[in-house]
């Protein structure tokens, strides 16, 4: 009778864990800090092609995040790779 206690409480927490809201995590690069372009230069670049950066930030995936408008004027949400600047994903707003 334990063990049937023990695997209702497993399978109870695997099935809450599969319905959490975990959040998936946007990953850009593995590679080393060290390897990563310097993040004021980075922003001047995005500056000079035409975006307009609300917030800039590094995410737990190892990505530049910014928040702002593209060349366009669209909204944008926009995850880059920190090493060649590659755009992993880019969302409208």
């Amino acid at each position: 009778m334990h063990l049937r206690k023990i695997a209702f409480v497993v399978a109870a927490a695997a099935t809450l864990a599969a319905c959490s809201g975990a959040k998936e995590v946007t990953q850009c690069t593995a590679a080393p800090m060290s390897e990563w372009q310097d993040q004021a230069q980075f922003q001047l670049e995005l500056v000079n092609q035409g975006y307009d950066i609300n917030e800039f930030k590094v995410t737990e995936g190892n990505c530049y995040e910014i928040y702002g408008t593209d060349a366009d004027g669209k909204k944008v949400e926009i995850y880059f790779n920190p090493v060649n600047g590659e755009i992993i994903k880019r969302e409208e707003h």
